[in-house]
C-alpha cells in the first residue's frame, strides 16, 4: 500500500512509520504550492491515508485508524468528497467490517464496489505490532494472513479473491476494468503480480530482487509506476532476506520504477537516494509525482515532488508540513489527493486533502 498504502501501509499506516513520526511543528504560514489551489481537509483526526479516487471522480476510498470512530487498527472508509470537504462532522461509509487490520482500498469498476486487503482470515483481532525500529532503521510489517476482499459500499464482503499463504495487498485496477496489479510474497519475493477481476489469470511481472510495492497503472492502462528497493552488496541481500524471513521490510531506501503493464522495459526513474515513493502517473502520462525525503538530513520530513518520465526535470510540489504523501490524480485529470500531516495542530494525526490541480 501502497505501502501504505513508506511511512506508511504501503498501507503505510499497516506498513508504514508514519505514526511513528515526530509531532509536527505548529503550522506555519505555507509556502507557494503553486500547483494546488483550492485546499480542503477531508478528514479530522487519527491516521488516514492511501485516498484513491473512484472512476466517476466523487468518491475517495481510505484507511483510517481515528481512534473517535472507535476503531484499534487501520480500516477501510468510503467518503464523498464533495460532502466530506471541510465538515468535521461527516461521517464515511465503513467498507471493511472491523476485523484484522486492512489496507490498500481502490474502487472497481462501476462504482460500487471497492477492493482491499485484510488479515481478517487470520484472526478477528488486529495484528500485533513488531518492533518498527531496529538498528536505527524503520521497519514496516509484511503480514503473511493479508489477502484481497471485494465488498460492496454497504461493507458485505462478496468474494475474496486470493487465498495463498504469504502477503498479498497493495491492489489496484487498471482502467481498462481487465486487470488488479498487486505485490505478493507468493514466488519468495516481494514482487508485482497481475490478475483478472475475478482473480484467475495469475501472472507475475517483476522477477528482480527487493521489495517491488505501490504500483498504479497509467491512465491508459499501457505502464505502471512503482516503487522498488533493489539490495546489491552481499551485506544488503542478507538482511532484506532475513528482514523477509521475519515479515519485515526496511523502506528507507526506495526509488521509482516504471514498466510496461507485462512487466517488459522496466526503467528505473529516480536516482535520489533515500526513500521515494507513493508514486503516480501525472494526467499527461509524461510526468511522476511521488513523496521523497531525499532533501531531508533528518530523514522524516516527506514532500511531494514531480518528475518527468526520463528521470529529467525534478519539481517540488508541496513545502507545508514534515509529510506529505499518497498522491493521486483524479480520472477527470482536475483534482489531487493526499495525506498530510498539516493543519494538525502539533498532535501526530495525518489527514486528507484535496486540492483542484494547475499545471
Amino acid at each position: 500500500m501502497r505501502i501504505i498504502a513508506l511511512l506508511l501501509t504501503l498501507s503505510i499506516s499497516s506498513t508504514s512509520i508514519w505514526a511513528q513520526m515526530p509531532s509536527a511543528p505548529a503550522p506555519t504560514a505555507p509556502a507557494a504550492e503553486k500547483h494546488l489551489r483550492n485546499i480542503r481537509q477531508l478528514t479530522f483526526g487519527g491516521d488516514n491515508a492511501e485516498a484513491y479516487w473512484s472512476p466517476n471522480s466523487k468518491w475517495l476510498t481510505f484507511q483510517s485508524n481515528n481512534a473517535a470512530w472507535g476503531l484499534r487498527c487501520d480500516q477501510i472508509f468510503a467518503m464523498e468528497v464533495k460532502k466530506a470537504a471541510g465538515n468535521k462532522n461527516y461521517r464515511p461509509l465503513n467498507i471493511s467490517n472491523g476485523k484484522g487490520r486492512t489496507t490498500c482500498s481502490y474502487f472497481m469498476p462501476g462504482n460500487k464496489q471497492i477492493i482491499f486487503a485484510s488479515t481478517m482470515a487470520g484472526a478477528d483481532t488486529c495484528p500485533p505490532t513488531p518492533e518498527l525500529r531496529k538498528g536505527g532503521k524503520y521497519l514496516w510489517p509484511i503480514y503473511d494472513t493479508y489477502d484481497i476482499y471485494v465488498a460492496d459500499l454497504k461493507g458485505k464482503i462478496t468474494k475474496r479473491l486470493t487465498n495463498s499463504p504469504g502477503y498479498d495487498a497493495e491492489a489496484v485496477l487498471s482502467p481498462k476494468g481487465d486487470k488488479i496489479l498487486f505485490t505478493s510474497t507468493r514466488s519468495g519475493d516481494l514482487e508485482l503480480w497481475t490478475m483478472n477481476l475475478d482473480g484467475s489469470g495469475l501472472k507475475q511481472i517483476t522477477f528482480d530482487l527487493g521489495y517491488d510495492g505501490g504500483a498504479f497503472f497509467n491512465r491508459d492502462g499501457s505502464k505502471i509506476v512503482f516503487r522498488a528497493s533493489r539490495p546489491k552488496t552481499a551485506d544488503e541481500i542478507k538482511e532484506y532476506r532475513e528482514l523477509l524471513q521475519q515479515g519485515l521490510v526496511a523502506p528507507t531506501n526506495m526509488e521509482i520504477y516504471t514498466c510496461n503493464a507485462d512487466g517488459s522495459n522496466l526503467h528505473q526513474v529516480t536516482h535520489l537516494g533515500k526513500a521515494n515513493w507513493a508514486p503516480f502517473f501525472h494526467p499527461s502520462g509524461k510526468k511522476i509525482i511521488f513523496s521523497s525525503n531525499h532533501h531531508s538530513s533528518k530523514g522524516y520530513d516527506f514532500q511531494l515532488y514531480m518528475i518527468n518520465e526520463d528521470g529529467t526535470g525534478l519539481e517540488a510540489i508541496t513545502s507545508e508540513s514534515i509529510f506529505n504523501s499518497f498522491p493521486m490524480f483524479s480520472p477527470d485529470g482536475k483534482k489531487i489527493a493526499w495525506s498530510s500531516n498539516r493543519n494538525n495542530n502539533g498532535t501526530r494525526d495525518t489527514n486528507v486533502f484535496v486540492a483542484d490541480w494547475v499545471d
